[in-house]
């Protein structure tokens, strides 16, 4: 049996949705892992260890809705190194970077 127009339209829209939802959970997890990366160069971190923060970072975004619970950790890891609002503006600039390494592997 053939779908209508209506039906098409409607499966385009969720598949097109459930991709952005994906693309953005995608960039949030890779800005994150970014942030993490910056500040353990900043605590003298390197290679596995950096790596290890660096999903550290990544999973505390999963405590609460928004990114606060991300900044919360990595100003109280960095002691002072970086205020929040400096984090703020660090992760907004690696978001256009983790969008822009997402959608290249996409």
């Amino acid at each position: 049996m053939r779908m209508s127009t209506f039906d098409d339209r409607e499966n385009a829209f969720e598949n097109k949705f459930a991709h952005d939802e994906e693309m953005k959970f995608k960039a949030d997890a890779r800005c994150n892992k970014l942030l993490g990366l910056w500040a353990a160069e900043m605590l003298g971190k390197s290679g596995d260890e950096a790596e290890a923060y660096a999903k550290s970072v990544i999973i505390a975004d999963f405590e609460e809705a928004g990114h606060e619970d991300v900044v919360r950790k990595v100003a109280g890891d960095l002691e002072g190194k970086a205020d929040a609002d400096t984090i703020r503006a660090k992760r907004a600039e690696l978001m256009l970077v983790a969008q822009e390494q997402v959608m290249n592997e996409a």
